[in-house]
């Protein structure tokens, strides 16, 4: 009897237990560790947000698709892995030992320079779950007038969508709310194209949005912003401070064993095995690849799902360890649909942008779309 343990309930873990339903392999007993039943889908975020989508609307349901799998359910976070001795332990001190290991557990967000703040002021977009039970006091918060200022921390798309939609749950809900966006001088939605930049500034203009391009640093009565172009911080007054900045391996990957780089990112092959020991696996943010301009995106997770799982039937079924059996190959470009407040959308892809209602359509049946097809998965496997 193999064991085959899946961490994280992640964009490629879902492609694994699909996988996993339509063959069913013989001899095998699978583990899926997770501290959720339900995996949220980030990419509707913003527009649960703004009060576009229930919070129903943007999730799947893991243990229908554990069930369909024949893959037993463990709600629990790992904290610890011995890749040696092919051992990982949980937060409920539940050792689980396995023959191949597969990582999909994401990433955290980068607080420490934010850390000063109140815990009260606080609000890290990640873990998603932590944030969807939060938001919905803040926005009651706004209702009674108890939170009048919100910033947002991070110039990526995800911190451009989190502001865009707080200044529509805002305007929906009759409430005055000073909004900022606080990104690094230069590092707003940065990689993305020139229009694209534009088009977030005039929607940013639009929603009365104040932009700071400066550093910021936690203080408990707000942020700290440092800019280049002055002498002296200064100070932005906060209720409510939402970190969208960079991302954070988990803290024991580098304690594991593996093969990692200096950030504590677990260092994988074009097939997505460790580089170190070719029977664990990781795909999503939890990895990273020697392939320049690969980055951590949902988009990369989820098309490195597939190549996931055929590479662990592959090893399950005793199939040769020198070599994987598919790999990923990433496009050099990616698209970007940014959500932008009401029913708005615009797209970035390599130099090209464009915006508009219809580019909200066309991210909305493509984010239904994917929740749609995995909750078929789990009444009939694909």
């Amino acid at each position: 009897m193999k064991r085959l343990l899946l961490v994280g309930g992640g964009h490629a873990q879902l492609a694994v237990l699909q996988a996993l339903a339509r063959r069913r392999p013989h001899g095998v007993e699978a583990v899926l560790l997770t501290p959720s039943p339900w995996q949220w889908y980030s990419g509707m975020l913003p527009g649960w947000m703004a009060g576009h989508y229930r919070a129903e609307d943007c999730r799947i349901d893991l243990r229908a698709l554990a069930d369909a799998a024949g893959v037993r359910l463990c709600l629990a976070s790992a904290i610890a892995l011995d890749a040696e001795r092919r051992m990982l332990l949980d937060d409920t001190g539940t050792t689980h030992d396995f023959d191949l290991l597969a990582l999909d557990v994401g990433s955290l967000v980068d607080t420490r320079a934010l850390d000063a703040l109140r815990t009260d002021v606080l609000l890290a977009v990640k873990p998603l779950e932590a944030f969807i039970a939060a938001w919905p006091q803040r926005l009651a918060m706004a209702r009674a007038g108890q939170l009048r200022r919100l910033a947002v921390v991070g110039g990526g798309a995800a911190g451009v969508e989190l502001v865009l939609a707080a200044a529509e749950a805002f305007r929906r809900a009759g409430c005055a709310v000073a909004l900022a966006l606080v990104a690094p001088p230069g590092g707003l939605l940065a990689g993305h194209a020139e229009g694209a930049r534009w088009r977030v500034l005039r929607r940013l203009a639009a929603a009365g949005i104040a932009l700071h391009p400066a550093r910021a640093r936690g203080t408990p009565a707000g942020l700290e912003l440092v800019d280049a172009g002055r002498d002296e911080p200064t100070t932005l007054p906060a209720d409510c401070v939402i970190a969208a900045t960079g991302a954070h391996a988990p803290p024991w990957t580098q304690s594991s064993g593996l093969a990692c780089d200096a950030a504590g990112w677990v260092t994988v092959d074009a097939g997505h095995r460790s580089v170190s020991h070719p029977f664990i696996h990781a795909a999503g943010d939890v990895c990273t690849r020697a392939d320049p301009g690969f980055a951590r995106s949902g988009v990369h997770a989820v098309h490195a799902g597939p190549v996931l799982a055929a590479n662990l039937l592959a090893a399950l079924a005793g199939g040769p360890a020198s070599a994987p059996v598919r790999s990923y190959r990433p496009r050099p470009r990616s698209l970007h649909l940014i959500a932008s407040g009401p029913r708005h959308a615009i797209a970035s892809w390599g130099r090209w942008s464009a915006e508009g209602r219809w580019v909200w359509r066309w991210k909305d049946r493509i984010d239904r779309g994917f929740i749609a097809r995995h909750r078929r998965a789990a009444i009939v496997p694909v």
